[in-house]
């Protein structure tokens, strides 16, 4: 994922609610979300080249998605792939201690009523504060400009009802508005590419924003995920309940 924004036991009736961008290569390979054959508690996507994924959910109510760590000028390792630690940590819970064998990378993960954020930039491993919360492709809450407007946006729709906040993250999560100059980060990326990467809908010839997806938990465990493909449109739309899931 290049882009979350949470609100997290912020919602009388929602304990979750969720809007992400996955942005990858265009000729990567991937399969859109559904349970798997070979775990069938997990639903997420997965990526056809390494067999993990960016972001899912299991029907015993873990949760799990990741972000990469943007900086051009450190030198990662080039590691196994980040998805199959989103795998790791739907399965159960994960040693903090051995994510330095990854490239850059945000986790948010654990128990849907006690999510963790992770990274092995600065290594911290601790509780999710309740509340708004987004993650690009720095720290969590950095305020980057697409991270300032998903929060904004968030904040304003969760007084709305539940069609209302999903079609409103829909829509924030399709805005290709492009950042000014003077509010851009400098990960070491081309001006070009740091202009058109700062838009919550990226779209390049070569790389892009590949599913949008909206996830609401209830307070019952009920989960509602909706997942649109790009550039084709295609829709997921899977309900289910989750055990040990009461937040």
């Amino acid at each position: 994922m290049c882009l979350i924004v949470l609100a997290y036991k912020a919602h009388a009736d929602f304990p979750l609610v969720l809007g992400a961008n996955r942005d990858e290569f265009l000729d990567r390979p991937a399969e859109p979300a559904h349970f798997w054959a070979d775990a069938p508690e997990i639903f997420a996507g997965r990526d056809k080249r390494a067999g993990g994924t960016w972001m899912g959910i299991t029907r015993h109510g873990r949760f799990a998605a990741i972000t990469n760590y943007r900086e051009m000028r450190m030198a990662f390792p080039a590691g196994p792939s980040r998805g199959a630690l989103v795998r790791a940590a739907l399965e159960k819970d994960i040693d903090p201690a051995a994510s330095g064998a990854y490239a850059g990378f945000n986790l948010i993960y654990g128990p849907l009523d006690a999510l963790r954020y992770h990274n092995n930039i600065d290594r911290r491993d601790e509780p999710l504060q309740p509340g708004v919360h987004a993650l690009s492709n720095h720290l969590l809450d950095t305020p980057w400009p697409k991270v300032v407007k998903s929060k904004a946006v968030l904040r304003e729709l969760m007084g709305r009802s539940l069609e209302t906040i999903t079609e409103g993250l829909f829509r924030l999560l399709v805005d290709e508005s492009i950042a000014p100059d003077d509010q851009l980060p400098d990960t070491g990326l081309p001006m070009e590419m740091e202009r058109a990467a700062s838009s919550v809908f990226i779209r390049t010839p070569n790389y892009g924003t590949r599913c949008s997806t909206v996830l609401v938990v209830d307070r019952k465990g009920k989960v509602l995920f909706e997942e649109r493909t790009w550039p084709d449109g295609a829709v997921v739309k899977q309900e289910f309940e989750v055990g040990k899931a009461r937040v």
